[in-house]
């Protein structure tokens, strides 16, 4: 057999699993509507997307996944279907912090797919006020970076909101030094988010010594701010740099090759259990010798593990704390239910701010 009738013969074999790739994608899509309308008819004005049953089925792809392609790829391909077939039921609004191109933008899309609409919010606190009006069905906030810590501003923003956490998102973070100018000789100021600067402090510091360092709201923003001024350099994602037009003049300048960044999705409905879940707190404890090792105990009685634990001021008096707490597992969990319940009995203030799916990378 010649190699031209090889081919011919294999891409034959192709567009007939594509068709019947095709046909299956609409087949699910119908699938999809149905559900839109059984749910309509019961009268469940609700989102249609639930995060659970979408972590789920992730989980079974990449489990039940045969190769050649990585589990990763397959999740992607399937989150992108889901996306594409939920937005028939219900278009998705998602509020982050804008404008558009910055890692929470990214982080929306990988969180909900194309299909979802973004919706840009100029502070943390304006993405929880779109999702507390209504005019967003959820929220991503970055929360925390792997080499930098919280981001603080999200924390507070969580404390004084009644939204509730349902999903998180983690993403690898590769910073771009992004400008119209020729070179590094010619870059005057760079601008970027305060956790952007301080995840390239080192960089920065061998390669612009001197170079004035601006915070700016987003990573985005000051994309937008640097491609009206050639004197400008700013660091963000490849997608801001592709957004406003501008050229890369130096990849990847993040100090830690591991640099990702954990963004939260807020909602306004609790999540129900997944199989495989986290329960973010915030509590705080009376200031007796002590107090926070009994407050955790029934935590370490139960078996249950904490991811993490910070503090952070309790802005309503000086120096009292707050603490936040990851754990794993879902509020709904016996064991973890139990321990709230006496955890709460001995705490100043507890708050279950969500349980929600754990993330994968």
């Amino acid at each position: 057999m010649s190699e031209r009738e090889a081919l011919s013969r294999v891409r034959a074999r192709i567009d007939a699993i594509d068709s019947e790739i095709l046909r299956l994608i609409s087949d699910r899509a119908r699938c999809a509507i149905e559900v839109g309308e059984i749910k309509r008819a019961a009268g469940d004005a609700g989102s249609f997307y639930r995060p659970e049953r979408e972590a789920q089925v992730l989980t079974r792809v990449r489990e039940q996944n045969p190769g050649p392609l990585s589990g990763e790829s397959v999740a992607w391909l399937f989150r992108e279907l889901m996306s594409a077939c939920l937005a028939l039921e219900q278009p998705l609004s998602i509020a982050f912090l804008g404008p558009e191109g910055s890692f929470t933008h990214m982080a929306v899309t990988r969180a909900f797919g194309h299909a979802a609409r973004g919706l840009p919010a100029v502070d943390m606190a304006g993405v929880l006020r779109e999702v507390e009006a209504g005019n967003a069905d959820f929220g991503v906030l970055p929360i925390e970076n792997s080499t930098e810590g919280s981001v603080g501003q999200t924390l507070d923003a969580l404390v004084d909101s009644d939204l509730t956490l349902c999903g998180e998102v983690e993403l690898r973070v590769h910073q771009q030094l992004m400008s119209h100018a020729g070179g590094l000789s010619a870059v005057r100021k760079v601008l970027s988010h305060a956790q952007s600067l301080a995840q390239c402090r080192h960089w920065l510091d061998r390669h612009l010594p001197g170079v004035e360092r601006l915070a700016v709201s987003s990573n985005s923003e000051a994309a937008r701010l640097v491609a009206e001024d050639a004197t400008l350099a700013a660091i963000g994602p490849a997608l801001a740099a592709q957004r406003y037009g501008l050229p890369i003049l130096v990849p990847n300048i993040e100090d830690s090759p591991h640099n990702a960044t954990r963004f939260v999705v807020v909602g306004r409905e609790a999540v129900a259990p997944s199989g495989e879940d986290k329960t973010s707190l915030v509590l705080s404890t009376h200031n007796l010798p002590g107090a926070l090792y009994a407050l955790l105990q029934p935590l370490a009685e139960r078996g249950i593990g904490m991811t993490r634990i910070e503090s952070r001021p309790a802005r309503a008096r000086a120096w009292e704390y707050l603490f936040f707490v990851d754990l794993e597992g879902h509020r709904d969990d016996p064991a973890l239910a139990e321990a709230l319940s006496v955890m709460s009995a001995r705490a100043s203030m507890l708050r279950v701010l969500g349980s929600y799916p754990r993330a994968r990378l």
